[in-house]
């Protein structure tokens, strides 16, 4: 598939057919999920989107979503098998990050079949990952509205919203995905060590949005030059202060976590508490002193804080505007609700990307579809035994 390296988004469906007919995989399709969890768009190379004319299934309510939120491949149900070929979907992943479904048909349903589609799913994840960076089509099949400035600076910045490795699991979310202002997430591993973020800038607008990218960014270049979490907060700090005074400021919590010993180790900067949910059971704030937000200079001492976790504890870094959400009648989604719909879920045996995009799609509803504040999640599993299920 030599043409592959200079093919774009747009070729992948006549490329994916050329070598999947001759050896008996039929009328295979690739289809993306929406940036929200809500949508798999064929990709159909027709048209300035890639997808025009493509075929638009719903995640909750079709065979294709079901395998999309189990992760597993899935054939239809009788009536696709009654024509002498069998309609499978396939989980088009990049580790643990869904990216999309792959359907198609054969003649066979077994285990040399199950082997070749998914073989045939992780060829087009890679296809996928090499084109998506500089693909306007691929942004496009993506949406399902029209995302503004600060949303589109946001996006950019953050990594993807699914992580796996060394049996830590990170799962990620902020909404409204398409209106994002001054909400930001950002992790990375260096080593054995997974650093976590959360920053909260004030203000929801383009100018919150470049408050958010801009502490990312010092958090970052801090970090890559070997400052601890202290240190990474104090040159969040003097950054935006060296850019705005003391006029913007963002809340944050900054966290490490030895993926070999399950030692949590982080600093909060006048945010909301992260939480530790234990055994899919019970839950508990993780104490640490405020040292006040960063931006607005006011020398508190910066208190470090550590947890040792258990294998199979779930820890929860979030934004107000996930509890703060209000319904019709003004009241909260609160934190109570929002630790039982984890503890919930923990035991129906989810993913935790599932169980977030399911929360994330609550919190939501509780506030008609729109949020006054963003709400950001970000959610690590410390030796998560479900882990080698992950990837279909």
């Amino acid at each position: 598939m030599m043409d592959s390296h200079v093919a774009t988004l747009e070729d992948l469906p006549r490329m994916v057919a050329d070598h999947t007919e001759p050896v008996g995989l039929h009328d295979v399709a690739v289809f993306l999920v929406d940036m929200q969890g809500e949508v798999l768009h064929e990709i159909t190379g027709k048209g300035l989107d890639a997808g025009a004319g493509g075929t638009r299934l719903a995640v909750d309510t079709t065979v294709a979503g079901l395998a999309f939120q189990r992760v597993e491949p899935v054939v239809e149900p009788d009536a696709s098998c009654t024509r002498e070929r069998c309609r499978w979907w396939v989980p088009v992943t990049d580790g643990v990050e869904r990216l999309g479904m792959l359907r198609a048909d054969t003649e066979q349903e077994d285990d040399a079949t199950r082997g070749a589609l998914r073989g045939l799913a992780s060829m087009v994840a890679l296809l996928l990952l090499s084109k998506r960076d500089f693909s306007d089509s691929y942004a496009r099949l993506m949406r399902t509205a029209p995302m503004s400035v600060a949303a589109e600076m946001q996006w950019h910045l953050t990594p993807p919203s699914a992580f796996a490795g060394r049996t830590t699991t990170v799962a990620a979310l902020s909404e409204p995905a398409y209106d994002v202002g001054g909400d930001a997430f950002d992790y990375a591993v260096a080593d054995d060590v997974l650093h976590l973020s959360v920053f909260d800038a004030m203000g929801h607008d383009a100018r919150a949005g470049l408050t958010a990218n801009l502490a990312v960014a010092a958090c970052r270049n801090a970090r890559r030059q070997g400052a601890d979490l202290v240190e990474v907060s104090r040159a969040v700090e003097n950054t935006l202060i060296e850019q705005f005074g003391t006029s913007r400021y963002v809340t944050g919590i900054l966290a490490d976590l030895d993926m070999n010993t399950g030692r949590l180790t982080w600093i909060n900067r006048g945010h909301p508490l992260p939480l530790l949910l234990r055994a899919g059971r019970w839950s508990r704030e993780l104490r640490c002193p405020p040292a006040g937000p960063m931006g607005v200079d006011l020398g508190l001492p910066v208190t470090v804080r550590q947890e040792q976790l258990q294998p199979g504890d779930r820890v929860i870094l979030y934004t107000d505007g996930v509890v703060e959400a209000r319904d019709a009648d003004g009241a909260q989604f609160g934190r109570e609700r929002f630790v039982d719909y984890l503890v919930r879920h923990h035991a129906d045996r989810l993913t935790v990307h599932e169980t977030l995009r399911r929360l994330v799609h609550a919190v939501l509803g509780h506030h008609d579809g729109r949020l006054d504040d963003d709400a950001t999640v970000l959610l690590v599993e410390w030796r998560d035994p479900d882990q080698e299920d992950l990837t279909p």
